[in-house]
């Protein structure tokens, strides 16, 4: 399901830190991921190669596994400061997930991550927004 419901009045990209010239990766987004922005900057790289720094990893899952594969390789992936966008299905979804806020939380807690924003992607995805803290960038 791909509704821009009225979550906010807040345009995703500007929820998302998305700017001009941002390199940016997503991992396992829905199909309907890119239509659901009416303000994604004409710039913006989309690359699926790790060995490219950048500003953004967004990464979709619907279950703790994926997650705990996933995110202890995006430290080498991001710029120090980057973010992570980690998304799960909202309960209400109906996606049968083990994965909710807590646990999507604790995930990038124990990978050296911090929490920062939280929001509403769409009526099927909520996200997390992780940094690397200040004390352990090397900018």
């Amino acid at each position: 399901m791909n509704s821009k419901a009225d979550y906010s009045k807040t345009p995703l990209a500007r929820k998302l830190g998305y700017k001009s010239g941002f390199v940016v990766q997503t991992l396992n987004a829905p199909d309907y991921y890119f239509d659901l922005f009416d303000d994604l900057p004409n710039d913006i790289n989309i690359t699926e190669d790790s060995s490219i720094k950048k500003d953004v990893i967004h990464c979709f899952a619907d279950n703790c596994a994926t997650l705990e594969a996933l995110v202890p390789g995006f430290r080498r992936q991001i710029r120090e400061n980057g973010v992570i966008w980690l998304s799960w299905p909202k309960k209400s979804s109906g996606v049968v997930s083990d994965l909710d806020g807590n646990v999507v939380r604790g995930i990038g807690l124990k990978n050296g991550w911090v929490d920062i924003k939280v929001c509403a992607i769409d009526d099927t995805w909520s996200g997390l927004k992780f940094v690397i803290p200040v004390k352990d960038r090397h900018i």
